[in-house]
Protein backbone atom coordinates (compact mmCIF):
# COMPACT_ATOMS: atom_id res chain seq x y z
CA UNK A 1 0.00 0.00 0.00
CA UNK A 2 2.70 2.42 0.89
CA UNK A 3 4.35 1.66 -2.46
CA UNK A 4 1.33 1.93 -4.19
CA UNK A 5 0.54 5.54 -2.59
CA UNK A 6 4.18 6.36 -3.32
CA UNK A 7 4.06 5.79 -7.09
CA UNK A 8 0.26 8.00 -6.99
CA UNK A 9 2.24 11.11 -5.54
CA UNK A 10 5.18 10.47 -7.75
CA UNK A 11 2.91 10.38 -10.73
CA UNK A 12 0.63 13.41 -9.08
CA UNK A 13 4.07 15.54 -8.75
CA UNK A 14 5.18 14.82 -12.15
CA UNK A 15 1.90 16.03 -13.56
CA UNK A 16 1.91 18.92 -11.31
CA UNK A 17 5.35 19.62 -12.72
CA UNK A 18 4.57 19.18 -16.05
CA UNK A 19 1.66 21.46 -16.17
CA UNK A 20 4.32 24.38 -14.88
CA UNK A 21 6.92 23.93 -17.13
CA UNK A 22 4.24 24.18 -20.13
CA UNK A 23 2.98 27.43 -18.40
CA UNK A 24 5.98 28.58 -17.95
CA UNK A 25 6.84 28.13 -22.13
CA UNK A 26 3.89 29.64 -22.82
CA UNK A 27 4.49 32.70 -21.05
CA UNK A 28 7.77 33.46 -22.58
CA UNK A 29 6.25 32.57 -26.26
CA UNK A 30 3.43 35.06 -25.21
CA UNK A 31 7.04 37.62 -23.79
CA UNK A 32 8.84 36.79 -27.20
CA UNK A 33 5.60 37.79 -29.11
CA UNK A 34 5.20 41.35 -27.23
CA UNK A 35 9.15 41.73 -27.68
CA UNK A 36 8.98 41.14 -31.64
CA UNK A 37 5.50 43.33 -32.01
CA UNK A 38 7.10 46.60 -33.23
CA UNK A 39 8.82 44.89 -35.92
CA UNK A 40 6.12 42.83 -37.08
CA UNK A 41 3.98 45.04 -37.48
CA UNK A 42 5.74 46.64 -40.32
CA UNK A 43 5.01 43.93 -42.27
CA UNK A 44 1.35 44.83 -42.86
CA UNK A 45 0.52 42.87 -45.87
CA UNK A 46 0.76 39.80 -43.72
CA UNK A 47 -1.69 41.47 -41.03
CA UNK A 48 -4.04 42.31 -43.65
CA UNK A 49 -3.79 38.88 -44.95
CA UNK A 50 -4.49 37.29 -41.45
CA UNK A 51 -7.36 39.53 -40.96
CA UNK A 52 -8.65 38.14 -44.15
CA UNK A 53 -8.37 34.26 -42.72
CA UNK A 54 -9.10 34.87 -39.48
CA UNK A 55 -12.20 37.66 -39.61
CA UNK A 56 -13.62 37.20 -43.53
CA UNK A 57 -13.31 33.65 -43.99
CA UNK A 58 -14.77 33.11 -40.44
CA UNK A 59 -18.06 35.38 -41.01
CA UNK A 60 -20.57 32.72 -43.16
CA UNK A 61 -20.03 30.37 -39.70
CA UNK A 62 -20.81 33.36 -37.00
CA UNK A 63 -23.79 33.99 -38.83
CA UNK A 64 -24.95 30.60 -38.90
CA UNK A 65 -24.49 30.11 -35.39
CA UNK A 66 -25.20 33.67 -34.46
CA UNK A 67 -28.66 33.64 -35.80
CA UNK A 68 -29.50 30.48 -34.06
CA UNK A 69 -28.33 31.83 -30.56
CA UNK A 70 -30.90 34.57 -30.95
CA UNK A 71 -33.43 32.41 -32.15
CA UNK A 72 -33.07 29.71 -29.23
CA UNK A 73 -32.43 32.47 -26.37
CA UNK A 74 -35.87 33.88 -28.05
CA UNK A 75 -37.61 30.76 -27.48
CA UNK A 76 -35.71 30.28 -24.32
CA UNK A 77 -36.57 33.26 -22.39
CA UNK A 78 -40.28 33.27 -23.45
CA UNK A 79 -40.72 29.97 -22.04
CA UNK A 80 -39.14 30.79 -18.35
CA UNK A 81 -41.17 34.60 -18.36
CA UNK A 82 -44.11 32.68 -18.84
CA UNK A 83 -46.65 34.37 -16.08
CA UNK A 84 -43.60 35.78 -14.79
CA UNK A 85 -42.76 38.69 -16.84
CA UNK A 86 -44.40 40.13 -19.55
CA UNK A 87 -43.36 39.16 -22.91
CA UNK A 88 -42.61 42.64 -23.98
CA UNK A 89 -39.16 42.35 -21.78
CA UNK A 90 -37.88 39.70 -23.88
CA UNK A 91 -35.59 41.97 -26.20
CA UNK A 92 -33.78 43.81 -22.93
CA UNK A 93 -33.24 39.52 -21.82
CA UNK A 94 -31.72 38.77 -25.44
CA UNK A 95 -29.58 42.20 -25.90
CA UNK A 96 -27.65 41.67 -22.30
CA UNK A 97 -27.32 38.14 -22.34
CA UNK A 98 -25.94 38.42 -26.01
CA UNK A 99 -23.65 41.19 -25.74
CA UNK A 100 -22.08 40.32 -22.63
CA UNK A 101 -21.80 36.85 -22.36
CA UNK A 102 -22.98 34.77 -25.37
CA UNK A 103 -21.80 36.90 -28.38
CA UNK A 104 -18.49 36.72 -27.45
CA UNK A 105 -18.03 33.52 -25.77
CA UNK A 106 -19.73 31.63 -28.55
CA UNK A 107 -17.60 33.42 -31.16
CA UNK A 108 -14.55 33.09 -29.41
CA UNK A 109 -15.15 29.09 -29.16
CA UNK A 110 -16.42 28.99 -33.20
CA UNK A 111 -13.52 31.12 -34.16
CA UNK A 112 -11.20 29.04 -31.73
CA UNK A 113 -11.66 26.07 -33.42
CA UNK A 114 -12.10 27.03 -37.03
CA UNK A 115 -8.73 28.90 -36.79
CA UNK A 116 -7.04 27.35 -33.72
CA UNK A 117 -6.92 24.62 -35.60
CA UNK A 118 -5.81 25.94 -38.83
CA UNK A 119 -3.09 27.90 -37.50
CA UNK A 120 -1.74 25.23 -35.54
CA UNK A 121 -1.93 22.95 -38.58
CA UNK A 122 0.07 24.81 -40.90
CA UNK A 123 2.89 26.20 -38.46
CA UNK A 124 3.28 22.68 -37.39
CA UNK A 125 3.67 21.56 -40.93
CA UNK A 126 6.26 23.82 -41.41
CA UNK A 127 7.86 22.83 -38.38
CA UNK A 128 7.79 19.04 -39.26
CA UNK A 129 9.10 19.87 -42.98
CA UNK A 130 11.83 22.10 -41.55
CA UNK A 131 10.83 25.59 -42.74
CA UNK A 132 10.76 27.33 -39.71
CA UNK A 133 14.49 26.12 -39.58
CA UNK A 134 14.32 27.57 -43.12
CA UNK A 135 13.70 30.77 -41.89
CA UNK A 136 15.99 30.93 -39.02
CA UNK A 137 18.69 29.68 -41.21
CA UNK A 138 18.08 32.99 -43.55
CA UNK A 139 17.65 35.13 -40.63
CA UNK A 140 14.29 35.60 -40.26
CA UNK A 141 12.79 35.49 -37.28
CA UNK A 142 10.09 32.94 -36.87
CA UNK A 143 8.06 34.85 -34.53
CA UNK A 144 7.76 38.09 -35.43
CA UNK A 145 7.32 36.68 -38.98
CA UNK A 146 4.88 34.29 -38.33
CA UNK A 147 3.35 34.70 -34.50
CA UNK A 148 2.68 38.56 -34.59
CA UNK A 149 0.74 38.57 -37.58
CA UNK A 150 -1.60 36.04 -36.55
CA UNK A 151 -1.98 37.34 -33.05
CA UNK A 152 -2.72 41.02 -33.85
CA UNK A 153 -4.96 40.04 -36.40
CA UNK A 154 -6.66 37.79 -34.15
CA UNK A 155 -6.79 40.78 -31.37
CA UNK A 156 -8.35 42.86 -34.19
CA UNK A 157 -11.07 40.91 -35.97
CA UNK A 158 -12.54 38.88 -32.76
CA UNK A 159 -14.24 42.38 -31.42
CA UNK A 160 -15.28 43.13 -34.95
CA UNK A 161 -16.80 39.09 -35.54
CA UNK A 162 -18.35 40.04 -32.24
CA UNK A 163 -19.97 42.82 -32.95
CA UNK A 164 -21.87 41.38 -35.78
CA UNK A 165 -22.02 38.41 -34.10
CA UNK A 166 -24.18 40.43 -31.23
CA UNK A 167 -26.32 41.84 -34.39
CA UNK A 168 -27.27 38.93 -36.32
CA UNK A 169 -28.22 36.92 -32.53
CA UNK A 170 -30.29 40.06 -31.81
CA UNK A 171 -31.82 40.39 -35.18
CA UNK A 172 -32.60 36.53 -34.93
CA UNK A 173 -34.03 36.83 -31.59
CA UNK A 174 -36.48 39.59 -33.02
CA UNK A 175 -37.76 37.51 -35.99
CA UNK A 176 -38.53 34.71 -33.69
CA UNK A 177 -40.36 36.71 -31.09
CA UNK A 178 -42.29 38.77 -33.72
CA UNK A 179 -43.22 35.88 -35.60
CA UNK A 180 -44.09 33.07 -33.32
CA UNK A 181 -44.21 34.30 -29.77
CA UNK A 182 -46.56 37.13 -30.23
CA UNK A 183 -44.10 40.04 -29.20
CA UNK A 184 -44.93 43.49 -31.32
CA UNK A 185 -42.11 44.67 -33.89
CA UNK A 186 -42.23 48.30 -31.33
CA UNK A 187 -41.97 45.73 -27.95
CA UNK A 188 -39.23 44.33 -28.73
CA UNK A 189 -37.61 47.28 -29.64
CA UNK A 190 -38.63 49.29 -26.54
CA UNK A 191 -36.90 46.08 -25.03
CA UNK A 192 -33.86 46.75 -26.44
CA UNK A 193 -33.63 50.78 -25.89
CA UNK A 194 -34.94 50.37 -21.97
CA UNK A 195 -31.94 48.76 -20.34
CA UNK A 196 -29.06 49.50 -22.89
CA UNK A 197 -25.90 50.02 -21.74
CA UNK A 198 -22.31 50.93 -23.09
CA UNK A 199 -20.56 48.98 -20.31
CA UNK A 200 -22.32 46.21 -21.05
CA UNK A 201 -21.50 46.33 -25.06
CA UNK A 202 -17.52 47.30 -24.00
CA UNK A 203 -17.59 44.53 -21.94
CA UNK A 204 -18.24 41.79 -24.11
CA UNK A 205 -15.75 43.86 -26.74
CA UNK A 206 -12.94 44.00 -23.95
CA UNK A 207 -13.32 40.10 -22.77
CA UNK A 208 -13.23 39.12 -27.35
CA UNK A 209 -10.17 41.00 -27.26
CA UNK A 210 -8.42 38.96 -25.21
CA UNK A 211 -10.41 35.77 -26.47
CA UNK A 212 -8.67 37.00 -29.51
CA UNK A 213 -4.90 37.11 -28.17
CA UNK A 214 -5.63 33.75 -26.50
CA UNK A 215 -7.12 31.89 -29.97
CA UNK A 216 -3.83 32.93 -32.01
CA UNK A 217 -1.20 32.61 -29.17
CA UNK A 218 -2.58 28.64 -28.70
CA UNK A 219 -2.81 28.15 -32.23
CA UNK A 220 0.84 29.26 -32.78
CA UNK A 221 2.64 27.76 -29.47
CA UNK A 222 1.12 24.43 -30.38
CA UNK A 223 1.83 24.57 -33.99
CA UNK A 224 5.76 25.40 -33.34
CA UNK A 225 5.97 22.41 -30.37
CA UNK A 226 4.91 20.22 -33.08
CA UNK A 227 6.89 17.41 -33.75
CA UNK A 228 6.24 13.69 -35.05
CA UNK A 229 5.62 14.09 -38.82
CA UNK A 230 2.25 14.20 -39.56
CA UNK A 231 0.74 12.28 -36.60
CA UNK A 232 2.30 15.06 -34.95
CA UNK A 233 0.46 18.30 -36.72
CA UNK A 234 -2.52 16.48 -35.72
CA UNK A 235 -1.80 15.96 -32.34
CA UNK A 236 -0.86 19.70 -31.86
CA UNK A 237 -4.00 20.78 -33.80
CA UNK A 238 -6.30 19.16 -31.40
CA UNK A 239 -3.96 20.52 -28.29
CA UNK A 240 -4.43 24.13 -30.00
CA UNK A 241 -8.48 24.03 -29.98
CA UNK A 242 -8.95 22.02 -26.49
CA UNK A 243 -6.11 24.69 -24.82
CA UNK A 244 -7.88 27.60 -26.89
CA UNK A 245 -11.41 26.74 -25.60
CA UNK A 246 -10.47 26.13 -22.12
CA UNK A 247 -8.73 29.31 -21.55
CA UNK A 248 -11.23 31.24 -22.89
CA UNK A 249 -13.44 30.20 -20.76
CA UNK A 250 -11.39 30.44 -17.41
CA UNK A 251 -10.36 34.09 -19.18
CA UNK A 252 -14.43 34.52 -19.44
CA UNK A 253 -14.88 34.00 -15.53
CA UNK A 254 -11.47 36.29 -15.04
CA UNK A 255 -12.27 38.85 -16.76
CA UNK A 256 -16.53 38.90 -16.15
CA UNK A 257 -15.42 39.29 -12.10
CA UNK A 258 -13.11 41.73 -13.04
CA UNK A 259 -15.03 43.77 -15.24
CA UNK A 260 -18.71 43.49 -13.08
CA UNK A 261 -17.12 43.93 -9.66
CA UNK A 262 -14.54 46.72 -9.85
CA UNK A 263 -14.41 48.48 -13.36
CA UNK A 264 -18.21 48.89 -13.85
CA UNK A 265 -18.99 48.06 -10.82
CA UNK A 266 -20.79 51.50 -10.33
Amino acid sequence: MPALALQGYGYVRGRVLDALAEVGRISLFVLETLRSLGRGLRAWPLVVDQMHVIGVQSLQLVVIVSLFTGAVAAVQAAYQFSNVVPLRYIGTVILRSVIIELGPVLTALIVGGRVGASIAAELGTMRVTEQIDALEAMAIHPVRYLVVPRVVAAVVMLPVLTVMSDTIAVGGGYLVAVTSLGVSPHGYVVGLKQFFFVKDLASGLIKSTFFGAIIAWMGCYHGFRTEGGAEGVGVATTRAVVASCVQVLITDYVLANVLFRFVFAK
